[in-house]
């Protein structure tokens, strides 16, 4: 058994330097085609003063939103347009 090399997102979007979307791509086998799939992991980088060292966390501040809305927001135009050219390119 050969060991992969750990998935890697295929894009990711930091806003502010603390807040991050990253798209990862799936792909399934459906009969003789491939389905591709997205998904998108949301994390917030904070320093924890206790630690001394950068942690992350799911959870978000309101004044977080705004961020969270705009990495968001990057995250669904690339989706939308690697299915776009995906579309193009089987037609």
């Amino acid at each position: 058994m050969t060991q992969q090399e750990p998935q890697q997102p295929v894009r990711e979007f930091r806003i502010g330097g603390t807040i991050t979307a990253s798209v990862w791509r799936n792909e399934t086998q459906k009969g003789d085609r491939t389905a591709v799939n997205h998904s998108v992991q949301i994390q917030k980088r904070y320093f924890d003063k206790a630690d001394q060292d950068w942690k992350t966390s799911g959870s978000f501040f309101p004044d977080d939103l705004p961020r969270l809305q705009l990495a968001i927001g990057q995250a669904y135009q690339y989706i939308m347009t690697e299915a776009a050219r995906s579309c193009a390119a089987n037609a």
